[in-house]
């Protein structure tokens, strides 16, 4: 079954988690240790979850980094079957 437009993970954490935790994005970036202006583009869609990030959100136990990762994974798929592709053939076994 095809997947529909997943959401990127930073709007998760932007709109789920943050108001949950009751804490800013200043806050939120200071207890992680990651640049606040960095941690806005994630959590705006502009920058996707790097495996760092990932494993910080995991420590401070925010989710698991596997999870966080096949979000993006998830997303950046989908993002890709939207863009225009060259016409590629499946490739014929040789016997």
């Amino acid at each position: 079954m095809p997947m529909h437009n997943p959401p990127h993970p930073g709007e998760t954490l932007l709109e789920d988690v943050l108001p949950e935790l009751g804490i800013t994005v200043t806050e939120l970036a200071r207890h992680l240790g990651f640049a606040r202006p960095h941690l806005s583009r994630v959590l705006h869609g502009h920058a996707p979850v790097s495996p760092d990030l990932a494993v910080r959100l995991e420590r401070a136990g925010i989710g698991k980094a596997r999870v966080w990762l096949g979000v993006q994974s998830d997303y950046d798929l989908w993002q890709a079957e939207q863009r225009e592709q060259p016409l590629i053939e499946p490739l014929a076994h040789h016997a």
